[in-house]
């Protein structure tokens, strides 16, 4: 591979995620990608999203995304959320985190991805916009954790008791 910093090509990986130059010992760390998702609650139902782009188009997911530079995990939320439903929460809540492998064009990302829960007292007006196919409330009794995409958000239903 080709060194970003000198040109040669002489890069090479030492580690799962450490790649150095053996010319210019310029080091590049591949490291994980942070990801936000809200799980948006209004009494037994939750807000999911059908997705419209491959990684698993079609399946169910969490509204949200990742985060982009010189971001924190609730202003990428609320920027994800303003983007995807034109929605912005007034509050939310961490419920947890879990690793994920987000393919994606022929490259797996590695992800850590970041869950809130967010409360609503009524279901405010939203629309599937950007990557997201579809909306829709389904009670929290009939969520089928399979037809979910990753497994990091299967992971999220079981933090909130939803299996």
């Amino acid at each position: 591979m080709f060194c970003p910093s000198c040109g040669q090509a002489t890069l090479s990986r030492t580690t799962a995620k450490v790649f150095c130059c053996d010319h210019c010992q310029f080091t590049y760390f591949h490291n994980t990608a942070s990801a936000v998702l809200a799980v948006i609650c209004c009494g037994d139902d939750i807000l999911v999203a059908e997705r419209g782009r491959q990684p698993g188009k079609g399946m169910l997911d969490f509204p949200g995304g990742f985060v982009d530079y010189d971001e924190s995990l609730e202003q990428a939320l609320c920027r994800e959320l303003e983007e995807e439903l034109g929605f912005q929460p007034a509050g939310m809540r961490y419920i947890g985190s879990a690793p994920n492998t987000y393919k994606y064009r022929g490259t797996t990302y590695k992800t850590c991805d970041a869950f809130y829960q967010i409360t609503l007292d009524s279901k405010p007006k939203m629309q599937a916009n950007d990557d997201v196919a579809a909306i829709k409330w389904i009670n929290r009794h009939e969520i089928a954790p399979s037809e979910f995409a990753f497994d990091s958000a299967r992971l999220a239903l079981e933090l909130l008791g939803i299996d």
